[in-house]
């Protein structure tokens, strides 16, 4: 079985825009727990049945959710494997992000002597003659 870890650029727009309303992050932390039907899912929030297909629909569009058809019912649960990669991608950002703080505090950290020496237009350590404005 190939397992595919990487999200297209279009996949990873339709997680994000799925998981941008509150009502569609319920829905999935919802069938996260167990399997439920859309009308069970409608009953618990203050729109029309046909505004929750619409949000059910949006989580199927990005893979976050499963509908399957029992008789005349659609029975919603959640992707766990769809989950799994968008909480990758996540992570991939996490690292990113972290990295770059950490060398930004690496900087920030340098020795201010060392600054002073390579900035001819510096004032000397310990010195409070402030330096001359550019142009002046």
């Amino acid at each position: 079985m190939v397992v595919r870890n990487e999200l297209s650029d279009e996949q990873i727009d339709r997680v994000f825009q799925a998981l941008a309303a509150s009502t569609r992050r319920d829905i999935l932390r919802r069938t996260l727990v167990q399997e439920q039907s859309v009308s069970v899912l409608a009953r618990d929030y203050d729109m029309s049945f046909a505004a929750v297909q619409k949000h059910v629909a949006v989580l199927e569009a990005a893979e976050l959710i499963v509908k399957r058809a029992e008789g005349r019912e659609r029975l919603v649960r959640a992707n766990p494997e769809m989950i799994a990669r968008a909480r990758a991608l996540l992570a991939r950002y996490e690292e990113l992000w972290r990295s770059r703080i950490s060398r930004l505090d690496d900087l920030l950290a340098e020795d201010p002597e060392t600054d002073s020496d390579t900035d001819p237009g510096s004032a000397p350590r310990g010195s409070t003659t402030p330096r001359p404005k550019e142009g002046a």
